[in-house]
């Protein structure tokens, strides 16, 4: 494995690799990786024959009085989680070669980006929009992997590839969860233990909700009361919504087609965020 820390190396890197047959596969990260991660890793080695990881913390992806300061960091592990997964390069960035001085374009996100986490943290989606094609421009990879745990992430990068004209397959993989359900996230180590237990919460709830709708239930009001009673257990709910997985529109009628039950909610000053899909089509009702 290469570790690369500037663009110019990178790109010769990746020159190096390419040919008529080559695959070149990208797992962005911002790192503190966790076995989400090495599923992104592990679903780009089945699919690509080069692997890209590239270990960013986005500054302009979070809010004044977010945790950029104290997000989780710990590179030396990091890297060596990518060397035994079989990583071939390692892209781990300073800010600055990513924002140089003067800096000023941004990519602005369009519908997708404003429901849901969009309405709780302005900005937010500007920046990973902003990162994303800028990594999809370093790299050129030929397939980009995302978690699905970040499911509205995923909407808006399949929309900015489809409107920026990335020529790049991008790959939802299935959200990894704790034995216990809590859905895996860097943040999590913010929790204590009794905090933890009550993050419990949300994943109960939207398998609840999950459970209602495989055994036939298609109301949403239904559902969701269904999700909310365990969910009341945390801090502050943000949101607990049924959406459209192509449209982020809440479903306000019968679950006809795909939605996703979608939350965001703290527990203690840690926000988390969790959702399930519905599908119609893989279910009896």
């Amino acid at each position: 494995m290469r570790t690369i820390t500037t663009v110019s190396e990178l790109r010769l890197a990746l020159a190096e690799a390419r040919n008529p047959e080559s695959r070149i596969g990208l797992v962005p990260t911002m790192g503190y990786l966790h076995d989400g991660h090495m599923a992104l890793v592990q679903a780009s080695r089945r699919q690509c024959s080069t692997n890209v990881v590239s270990i960013f913390v986005n500054p302009t992806q979070f809010g004044p009085k977010e945790d950029l300061s104290i997000y989780p960091r710990d590179f030396p592990r990091d890297e060596e989680l990518c060397r035994a997964a079989g990583v071939d390069i390692l892209f781990a960035p300073q800010a600055e070669e990513v924002y140089p001085p003067q800096f000023g374009t941004f990519v602005e996100p369009g519908a997708l980006a404003r429901p849901l986490c969009g309405s709780f943290r302005p900005g937010h989606f500007r920046g990973v929009a902003t990162v994303v094609s800028k990594l999809f421009n370093m790299v050129q990879p030929d397939v980009a992997f995302f978690g699905q745990k970040d499911f509205q992430q995923c909407a808006v990068v399949r929309r900015l590839a489809a409107d920026l004209n990335f020529p790049i397959e991008i790959v939802t993989v299935p959200t990894v969860r704790d034995p216990d359900g809590l859905a895996m996230s860097s943040r999590n180590r913010y929790l204590s233990a009794a905090e933890r237990a009550r993050a419990l919460s949300l994943s109960r709830g939207l398998f609840q909700a999950e459970a209602d709708f495989l055994a036939g239930e298609r109301d949403p009001v239904r559902l969701l009361l269904r999700a909310r009673r365990p969910i009341e257990n945390v801090d502050e709910l943000q949101y607990l919504e049924i959406v459209d997985t192509q449209t982020l529109e809440p479903v306000s009628n019968r679950v006809s087609r795909p939605a996703a039950i979608c939350v965001a909610a703290y527990v203690g000053s840690t926000r988390l965020i969790d959702n399930v899909v519905l599908n119609p089509d893989s279910y009896a009702g």
